[in-house]
C-alpha cells in the first residue's frame, strides 16, 4: 500500500492507521530526507521517493503495491499524475483532497476511462467529501432523490496545516477569489459575501452562528451520485476565524495518537418537500479522522466490497450505513429517519 505524502500531517495518520490494521505501507513523496526519517521511525518500512513530474519514478514507487493513497496536496498538482500512475499499475487510487476544483477535475477527466478499464478511483475520501457524502447517503435511505442537502460543520476550532493553507491558496487562485456554491444542479461562482446565519446543531453544541454557503468537497461528492439540485454548507464562525487568520498555529497533538484537541459535529440534513431526515457524526480532529476513512475505503476496495467501478464517491461505492458503523470508535453516528 503506497502512501504518497506519507510524511505530511494527514499522511502520518494514514501510515499509522495502515500499520494498526496489519498493512505494510510503502512511504513515498518528493522529500527523500523526510521519507528516510519516517521510515527510520517505523521499522521495516520502505521509502520510495518520487515526484509527480517524473512518471518513471512514480511507476517505480508503485511497483508491487496493492493501492495508492494520495495525501499530498495541492491535489490540483498531484492527483492527475498519481491517478495516471495507478491506472498504469492497475491498482486502486484513493485521495484525501478537499479541493473542490481538483475533485471536480477527477470526476470529469477520469470517469469514462476508469469505468472502461474497471478501475476504482475514490477522490475526497476524508472528512471533507467522504464523511459528508456517507452521511447524506445514509440519511437519504430509501429516498431516490431529495430537494436539498444541508451540511453543517460544527468545528470547535480549525488550526490549519501548511498543506491546507497551500491548497486553499491554489483553489482561491483557480476561482479568482470567488466563492463557490452548488445550486440549480451545478457549481456556481459568486463575488458577494457569504451570509452569516444560525444553525441549530444537536446537543450539546446547540444553536451557533455559522457562515452560510461555506462550500467544501461534499458539493462535488454528494451530487456525483445523488439526485439533489442543492447542496449547502455551513461552518461555525469560530472555525472560519481560525482558518482565515494568518497567525493561527498548526494543529498540536494532545494525545498518544497525535490528535489535536479539535472536536467536530457534522450535521447533515436531507429535505424532500416537507419531510426531513438527518445524520449526525461526532469525533475528534478532522485530519486524524481522515485516516480511518481513507484506509477503510482501500480495505473495502481490495476486499471487493464495492458497488461500482470508475470514479466514485464513498456514498456510491460503499454501503454507507455499514461503512459508518465501521468507523467506530473514531466516529459516532446517529441517524434520524
Amino acid at each position: 500500500m503506497l502512501v504518497f505524502g506519507a510524511y505530511g500531517h494527514t499522511g502520518r495518520f494514514v501510515v499509522a492507521e495502515l500499520r494498526d490494521r496489519g498493512f505494510v505501507p510503502v512511504l513515498s513523496g518528493r522529500d527523500a530526507d523526510k521519507l528516510r526519517a519516517l521510515a527510520a521511525a517505523h521499522e521495516g518500512l520502505q521509502a520510495r521517493p518520487a515526484t509527480v513530474d517524473d512518471a518513471d519514478a512514480l511507476d517505480r514507487a508503485l511497483a508491487g503495491t496493492a493501492a495508492v493513497i494520495n495525501c499530498a496536496g495541492p491535489f490540483a498538482t498531484t492527483a492527475a499524475p498519481l491517478i495516471e500512475a495507478a491506472l498504469r499499475a492497475g491498482i486502486p487510487y484513493v485521495d484525501v483532497a478537499a479541493e473542490i476544483e481538483a475533485n471536480a477535475d477527477t470526476f470529469a477527466r477520469y470517469a469514462d476511462r476508469a469505468r472502461a478499464e474497471g478501475a476504482v478511483i475514490v477522490p475526497a475520501m476524508a472528512f471533507y467529501g467522504g464523511l459528508g457524502d456517507l452521511l447524506a447517503t445514509a440519511a437519504l435511505g430509501d429516498w431516490t432523490a431529495a430537494d436539498e442537502v444541508h451540511i453543517a460543520y460544527g468545528l470547535s476550532s480549525w488550526h490549519p496545516t501548511a498543506g491546507t493553507r497551500t491548497a486553499g491558496a491554489v483553489s482561491r487562485e483557480r476561482r479568482d477569489s470567488r466563492r463557490v456554491l452548488y445550486t440549480n444542479g451545478r457549481l456556481e461562482y459568486r463575488d458577494d459575501e457569504a451570509p452569516t446565519l444560525k444553525w441549530d446543531f444537536p446537543d450539546p453544541m446547540g444553536t451557533r452562528a455559522v457562515i452560510g454557503e461555506f462550500t467544501m468537497a461534499d458539493a462535488v461528492t454528494v451530487p456525483s451520485h445523488l439526485s439533489v439540485p442543492e447542496v449547502r454548507g455551513y461552518m461555525t464562525v469560530e472555525a472560519v476565524r481560525d482558518l482565515t487568520a494568518p497567525d493561527t498555529p498548526a494543529p498540536a497533538p494532545v494525545d498518544a495518537a497525535g490528535r489535536s484537541a479539535q472536536t467536530f459535529l457534522l450535521d447533515v440534513v436531507v429535505r424532500s418537500g416537507d419531510e426531513e431526515r438527518r445524520a449526525v457524526a461526532r469525533g475528534q480532529d478532522i485530519y486524524a479522522v481522515s485516516a480511518p476513512l481513507a484506509v477503510e475505503a482501500v480495505e473495502r476496495v481490495l476486499g471487493g466490497r464495492t458497488r461500482t467501478t470508475g470514479v466514485a464517491s464513498a456514498g456510491e461505492l460503499f454501503d454507507a450505513e455499514d461503512f459508518l458503523r465501521a468507523l467506530s470508535p473514531d466516529v459516532s453516528v446517529d441517524l434520524f429517519r
